[in-house]
């Protein structure tokens, strides 16, 4: 991607002076691109972004904003690394492994700043809390931090990894639920696998891991390579800002960011999808009182103690090597 300063001709109101909001804009000049990898097929975690695009938000901040759908979820972080993406949807942890492999990647925003990652199951399974556990035989998507959710999980309520059968089903989790090879799933997401499944009327419980003794963590964050956030942010930075603007039109009207993500994957239920849109939402919207996409360096850290306590990765990062805030348009220009 080439250098965003020799484009940049203004910076200028974009018709929101009323609610007080500036947004950067390149203006004249060739429109800067900027490939951003998904961690996943096009959905509603995304649905800031598509709105974005659908309103030419990227466009009007210079940019050509091209996403892609990975070949698996781990893939993006490693293309950013690699500079074959300049921006990657990813997760917390995927960020604090690539970084104890030597990765250079920063977070540069928090997309949903809570787990969404549930222990998902059907009121026949008789789980009512984790003691009802033992015995159970639960599926994972068989990635390798999910083992250490349900270990942490489990000893919650002084049970070892041998009282449970855990089996890997790959992205196969609700197959493997309704099908009664598993009598719960851990790795669904709550707004996603939980409310098809309440769509279905099948009553599911389904609890975040960190209500279940895992520590809290960012699920979604938007990833870029700590060199290019060092040296040649602005593109970056006006991403960013776009995207803020997406994400708050989505939030304000759920309608319309139903209808730009079922344009982006036609192979979507409509209906499922607008449901798990507005239960997606709120996850999206930032607080008032703070920068959209702001990241706190202080849960980062307890989180990453708990990864290294459970072996995960090697030592305890500064939680400014590992993310950025630096980014992030300002609270009041929400």
């Amino acid at each position: 991607m080439k250098h965003l300063t020799a484009l940049l001709a203004a910076l200028f109101a974009l018709g929101l002076a009323a609610c007080g909001e500036k947004e950067e804009n390149l203006g004249q000049g060739q429109a800067e691109q900027l490939d951003l990898a998904l961690d996943f097929y096009v959905n509603p975690d995304h649905a800031g972004i598509y709105t974005a695009l659908e309103r030419g938000y990227f466009q009007q901040a210079g940019l050509n904003v091209a996403p892609r759908v990975p070949s698996d979820p781990s893939a993006p972080i490693r293309e950013v690394a690699a500079g074959r993406a300049d921006l990657a949807v990813s997760y917390e942890p995927e960020v604090l492994l690539a970084r104890d492999k030597g990765l250079d990647v920063v977070a540069v925003a928090a997309l949903v700043d809570e787990p969404l990652t549930s222990l998902i199951s059907l009121p026949e399974a008789g789980i009512e809390g984790r003691g009802d556990l033992k015995g159970k035989t639960i599926a994972t998507a068989g990635i390798p931090y999910q083992a250490d959710y349900l270990e942490t999980i489990l000893a919650g309520a002084g049970l070892a990894p041998g009282d449970v059968e855990q089996v890997d089903v790959g992205f196969n989790l609700l197959p493997a639920l309704l099908g009664g090879q598993a009598d719960a799933i851990l790795g669904g997401f709550k707004n996603i696998e939980g409310v098809d499944l309440e769509r279905r009327g099948l009553d599911p419980s389904v609890v975040p891991v960190d209500q279940l003794g895992v520590p809290t963590y960012d699920e979604l964050v938007l990833v870029a390579r700590g060199g290019r956030v060092a040296e040649d942010p602005e593109a970056l930075r006006l991403f960013i800002g776009a995207l803020a603007k997406g994400t708050r039109d989505a939030v304000a009207d759920p309608r319309s960011a139903t209808r730009a993500i079922l344009a982006a994957n036609g192979t979507l239920d409509p209906e499922l999808t607008r449901a798990e849109v507005e239960a997606t939402l709120p996850l999206l919207a930032a607080s008032p009182d703070q920068p959209f996409g702001q990241m706190d360096g202080e849960e980062w850290s307890l989180f990453a103690s708990w990864m290294a306590e459970n072996g995960l990765i090697g030592e305890v990062p500064e939680s400014g090597d590992v993310l950025s805030n630096e980014l992030l348009p300002s609270a009041t220009a929400e």
